[in-house]
């Protein structure tokens, strides 16, 4: 019987990132991911099949999906190895630029859901950004009551740059309200992304 793991009622992508983080902490053996829809069924199925992992996925007399993960093959402790012989520094000369508090057109609900869940994934991927840069409505995320405070701090605090337009925050009226990262200007912005390795803008 091997470890269980309860994914369930979590957004995406908290159901991979608990799994990744389930397979880490052991050496080898297998891992029952329990998940409750679909998407989360393949996601996971989708990171064990990335990492060269066995897996089987199965069905319990509650419609959740089981997903039976076995690690520790002698083809996967070779690509363990492999990739702990490359694995990437912390921080990467990249800077990403968020210009919104949601991601992506469409309902403002989902989208506000998913850039919470981009920023969140960016606290359990390495490497990390050099600099993530904030500026029009993507300034809110970095004041006081955004959902997004707590994965931010947690970047700063590893080292990530966090720098917020200033003359966004006046604009919203915000400036006194930052609560993570620093006040910048578009001088320093268009330096940032003209320095940069590589410039992302979600």
């Amino acid at each position: 019987m091997g470890k269980q793991l309860d994914a369930r009622n979590q957004d995406c992508p908290k159901p991979v990132i608990m799994t990744k983080k389930a397979l880490d902490a052991i050496e080898n053996g297998e891992l029952n991911v329990i998940v409750d829809n679909e998407v989360a069924k393949e996601n996971v199925s989708k990171f064990a099949n990335s990492k060269g992992f066995k897996y089987e996925v199965s069905k319990n007399n509650e419609d959740n999906f089981i997903i039976n993960i076995i690690k520790g093959t002698k083809e996967n402790n070779i690509d363990e190895e492999s990739n702990k012989i490359c694995e990437p520094n912390t921080f990467k000369d990249t800077t990403i630029i968020i210009n919104s508090n949601k991601m992506g057109e469409g309902e403002e609900e989902l989208g506000k859901m998913l850039i919470k869940g981009f920023i969140y994934s960016l606290t359990e991927s390495l490497p990390y950004p050099s600099t993530i840069l904030f500026y029009n409505n993507g300034a809110k995320l970095t004041v006081e009551g955004s959902e997004c405070l707590e994965d931010l701090k947690l970047l700063e605090e590893a080292g990530v740059e966090i720098l917020s337009c200033g003359a966004c925050l006046n604009y919203y009226k915000i400036e006194d309200k930052l609560k993570v990262g620093s006040v910048t200007n578009m001088y320093t912005i268009v330096e940032k992304m003209k320095n940069a390795t590589n410039t992302i803008t979600i």
